[in-house]
């Protein structure tokens, strides 16, 4: 007899389908937006292991980051639709790493370095926020 999962599966994470991920990874600008009330807002996103992240530049109280994770759900516009979102923070230094690392080889121009920079500072790194389906 097979052992059995630790995880039950109602438990494990929802994952994007595949196309899904692809029309993600392959754009530059992700429209967001915190529950219903805030407007979408444009951030730059990043795949890594199958799973969409997201930092903001600006950590306002107003901005939808912060209302993100007060509500926990929102929306992402990928290019032919809007999908709704659930919102979780991330931790750990191996996955921090390996989105710093994403962000480097997605925005490679020499205008975005500045940026990319500014993404790997500790402020900015304890706000990244992962995207799950709802």
């Amino acid at each position: 007899m097979a052992p059995k999962s630790t995880t039950p599966a109602a438990r494990r994470p929802k994952r994007f389908p595949g196309t899904v991920l692809e029309s993600i990874a392959a754009s530059k600008i992700l429209g967001v937006r915190a529950g219903t009330e805030h407007r979408f807002t444009g951030v730059w996103v990043v795949v890594v292991k199958g799973r969409v992240f997201v930092r903001p530049w600006y950590d306002k109280a107003d901005g939808w980051h912060r209302a993100l994770l007060h509500e926990r759900r929102g929306t992402i516009q990928v290019p032919t639709r809007e999908i709704p979102v659930r919102a979780r923070p991330v931790r750990g230094k191996l996955l921090l790493d390996a989105i710093d690392e994403a962000y480097g080889e997605k925005y490679n121009t020499r205008a975005s370095q500045k940026w990319v920079r500014g993404f790997r500072l500790d402020r900015r790194r304890l706000t990244t926020t992962e995207f799950l389906p709802r």
